[in-house]
This record gives C-alpha cells, structure tokens and sequence, in this order.
C-alpha cells in the first residue's frame, strides 16, 4: 500500500462533496482509486458500520451478498462478498480480513482491508479476485464528523472490459459514499459503542 499513499492522484469526479481519484499503477493495469469526503458520524459509528457485514449489502455498490465468516476478536473479522457486475460479465467474490486499529493520541482509525483469495473454495460460476488492496483512513473532525480517505487497489480477475473498469472507478465509490452517508443515520448504530475505538 506504500506506493498507493504517494502522489499524483487525478480528480476524476466532485460531486456532492465526494471526490473520487485515480491513479496510474506500476505493477498493476488498473488504476488505484481514492474516496475522500467528510461524514456526519464519529468514529465509533462508522467503525460499527464498516464491520457490520451481514448489512454491508445496503450501502455498498453492486454488491449482491456479504456474509461474516468469521471474527477471532471485536477489532478483527474475514468476509465473503460477491459483487454484481453486468452482463455478460461473470460475478465476482473476494474474501477479506478487515483489521481496525486506532491512534491513540489523534484517534484516528484505520481500517485495513487484506484479500485472503484461498480462504474458502472458488465456485466456477463466479470470478475470484485474485488480488485487492484497500484502506480505509477515518479521522475525528469536531461536531461529530469524520474525514474518510478510502483508498482501493484491485486486480478484478478474469477478462474485463475497459468500460467495465471505467464505470466501476466513479460510480461505484461515488454511489457507495453517498449510501453510506444514509447508512450511519440509522437506528441501529445511534448509540453505538465500541471498547476499542475513542471518540
């Protein structure tokens, strides 16, 4: 991920106070994408919905199901996911462990997201992906908001069309971001707490 925290990020979308980025990468022939924009949660709700898998569904973009396979302790989970994509594309599923740590003195959190393609057996129906990067940055802005700088690098598998690729690297952090937004508001997270994240 080392490379992915450099510069030379293109704007590629500003729209309703989500901007989207891409990035050229060496070792790969897709394009790194960054999310950034500013949320009303603090970090402790949007930790709470990022691990909330089994719900991922609502918010994320094109995802037909998320199901948690497992969480060996509160700060730490794996997750299979498949992605929709449009015909006559196959599917996609990917299987990652998500760690969450936080800084103790700016309290920001960070979310590393670890594709664990082997974990569980492929379905030939479906296209693993065989290789992604992503993390998510999430820092404390005062009034209860947080900044979020999601960062993805992705290999999708397969044979994909360009336009494919193209319509994934706007739309889909764009859309997500923008349901997201409305997933924080939700009842479930309001009073939310969790022993390892400080608000």
């Amino acid at each position: 991920m080392t490379s992915l925290a450099q510069d030379n990020w293109e704007l590629r979308q500003d729209k309703e106070g989500i901007k989207v980025y891409t990035k050229n990468m060496d070792n790969s022939a897709f394009k790194a994408i960054k999310t950034v924009c500013i949320i009303d949660a603090t970090p402790a709700v949007l930790t709470a919905v990022l691990l909330d898998i089994n719900n991922s569904a609502e918010w994320v973009y094109a995802t037909k199901r998320a199901v948690l396979l497992k969480q060996p302790s509160p700060d730490e989970l794996y997750y299979y996911s498949e992605i929709a994509v449009p015909w006559p594309v196959s599917n996609r599923d990917f299987i990652v462990r998500l760690k969450v740590t936080q800084d103790e003195r700016t309290r920001a959190v960070t979310v590393v997201a670890d594709n664990q393609p082997r974990y569980l057996p492929e379905n030939k129906n479906i296209v693993r992906v065989p290789q992604s990067n992503s993390k998510w940055l999430i820092e404390p802005l005062p009034n209860n908001q947080v900044k979020i700088e999601y960062i993805l690098q992705v290999d999708p598998g397969g044979t994909v069309p360009a336009w494919l690729i193209n319509l994934f690297a706007t739309k889909g952090p764009f859309e997500s971001f923008k349901s997201l937004r409305e997933q924080v508001k939700k009842p479930v997270y309001k009073q939310v707490k969790l022993a390892f994240i400080k608000n």
